[in-house]
């Protein structure tokens, strides 16, 4: 039987929103959803693997795989160069397997106007307020109160590309947000364009049919 192509499934939120939370719990539902591994051009950090956490490359490495086709979105960031490298993500895509992208709204964009864009499924988290955003960006305490004021300042901008999506979730309670969005990824998989077997079992029906009369 032939398999299913995989998807490209990108969720996207304001800093706190809880898009990195939810993503790992989806993997932890589904061990089979591949995670897409960036490529940038800053140095490791103590205890992070190439290949694993990112793919460490040079800038001239970099910008040759932007040149040539490699990468499905990149951006600059303090001086550093990220990206989604094609080549795993097509490789997971033939393999019938699914890959989750953690990125802002401009990663998405550049993905759903790559050669893969008909092969995406976008969801936006909102939070279910400014101030619960600021609440869990605090509690979490990671950030200065200064890091905090900037992350809610740049959260308005983020939250203003909402409508770009396929989907849209208000994360008032993890559990069933985590609910929703295993509901959006059972039924994406379930359509027709994603079946590829659908035909010949349909054509073994009307075999069958003809058989039975």
């Amino acid at each position: 039987m032939e398999q299913r192509r995989g998807l490209l499934l990108i969720i996207s939120s304001p800093s706190g929103a809880g898009k990195s939370t939810l993503s790992q719990r989806l993997r932890h539902w589904d061990p089979t959803i591949r995670f897409s591994v960036s490529a940038t051009t800053r140095k490791p950090r103590k205890g992070e693997v190439d290949g694993e956490d990112y793919y460490f490359r040079s800038r001239a490495e970099f910008e040759s795989m932007v040149d040539s086709g490699e990468m499905l979105e990149h951006a600059e960031v303090f001086g550093n160069y990220y990206g989604s490298p094609m080549g795993p993500v097509s490789d997971a895509m033939s393999a019938g397997a699914d890959t989750l992208f953690d990125i802002d709204w401009q990663g998405g964009q550049q993905i759903r106007n790559s050669a893969l864009g008909k092969d995406v499924v976008s969801i936006f988290i909102l939070p279910p307020s400014m101030a619960e955003l600021e609440n869990r960006l605090r509690t979490r305490g990671q950030d200065t109160d200064a890091v905090i004021t900037g992350r809610m300042a740049k959260s308005q901008a983020e939250i203003s590309h909402w409508a770009e999506y396929d989907y849209v979730l208000v994360n008032r309670d993890l559990d069933e947000a985590e609910a929703q969005l295993r509901t959006i990824l059972t039924a994406e998989r379930l359509r027709r364009g994603r079946q590829p077997q659908l035909s010949d079992f349909v054509r073994s029906l009307d075999q069958e049919f003809k058989d039975r009369s």
